[in-house]
């Protein structure tokens, strides 16, 4: 049988479908079922609070469940788009857009699991807290949202582009590298930002004199965990926005997608090993408040040698595309 590119680009579009899908699912699903598990705990503790912790455990649940609504997004567009005109260089957007999106999707669901469970939790411990445990789990999920964003910004750009006027080699593994940089950046900066949120809803139930204290850290703290999503989503542009001269060599186009494998798994340890500081930070703070400036100085200072690593990979995707 003959194959042509209209089923390869099939074929592409209903691999990445599946991957986006599948993938994504991960994620939201240990992020719900964690929720509940800590619902349970909690009612547990406290049944006369059980209408309030369920509440707040269906809203967690429906925060985490919004990673694996992006990636359901893209692998319906990638199921039912149009093959008629595809070209070859389509192979590998459509392939990308489905990476991209399911491995972005993981690390954000999880993530929202954390602030969600532990902020039913807190409901059982302080019931006149509900309201401020509420807003502090909607803001720390919604932040860890972020990541997921950038990958379905990335996953979108890959689909609606017409990269049809390129070369197709080295285009194709700018393409895959762009996926990869942005959907496997997303994980490290979800599940880490879910770590700070998580400490900070605790803290706040613990000590409710704390709690803006508490929500101000969680906040700087999870804007650090979230750079090194930026930096592959920086890296992903690049590969998705500049113009790459045509060549038969293999080698340049290893580069491009060696950098955003580069960037993208140097982006995993980074982003969770700065959730570990910053929670331990906003833990501390309920604890001992007036150390919040020296706690503080510690997070920061302790969050930029973890982002070290993640800088390094910066460079060397961008000399793997700007100078190999």
């Amino acid at each position: 049988m003959e194959i042509d590119i209209q089923t390869w680009a099939k074929v592409a579009a209903y691999t990445g479908a599946g991957i986006a899908m599948g993938c994504g699912a991960v994620g939201a699903a240990i992020g719900e079922g964690y929720t509940a598990a800590q619902a349970n705990f909690a009612i547990s503790r406290n049944p006369e609070a059980s209408g309030d912790i369920f509440k707040s455990m269906l809203v967690g649940q429906a925060i985490a469940e919004s990673a694996s609504i992006f990636a359901l997004v893209i692998a319906m567009i990638l199921l039912f788009s149009n093959f008629s005109g595809a070209t070859t260089i389509a192979i590998s957007t459509f392939l990308a857009a489905g990476l991209c999106m399911g491995l972005g999707a993981i690390g954000s669901g999880v993530g929202s699991g954390f602030p969600a469970g532990a902020a039913c939790v807190g409901m059982a411990r302080q019931p006149a807290m509900s309201g401020r445990l509420t807003t502090n789990m909607l803001i720390g999920s919604a932040v860890c949202q972020t990541p997921a964003i950038f990958a379905l910004v990335t996953s979108f750009i890959l689909l609606f582009t017409n990269f049809s006027d390129r070369p197709l080699s080295p285009t194709w593994a700018a393409i895959i590298g762009a996926g990869l940089a942005s959907g496997l950046g997303a994980v490290g900066s979800g599940l880490g930002g879910g770590l700070v949120a998580e400490t900070s809803c605790e803290g706040s139930a613990r000590h409710p004199d704390t709690a803006p204290a508490s929500t101000n850290l969680m906040l700087l703290g999870q804007a650090v965990t979230q750079t090194t999503a930026i930096y592959g989503l920086l890296i992903s542009f690049i590969l998705m926005f500049k113009q790459f001269p045509a060549s038969d060599s293999l080698a340049p186009a290893m580069a491009l997608l060696s950098a955003g494998l580069c960037m993208g798994i140097g982006a995993i340890g980074p982003g969770i090993g700065e959730g570990f500081t910053a929670r331990s930070a906003v833990q501390y703070i309920s604890r001992n408040p007036r150390a919040v400036a020296e706690l503080t100085r510690t997070m920061l200072v302790g969050q930029a040698v973890a982002e070290s690593t993640g800088i390094y990979a910066l460079v060397i995707s961008l000399v793997l595309i700007f100078v190999i």
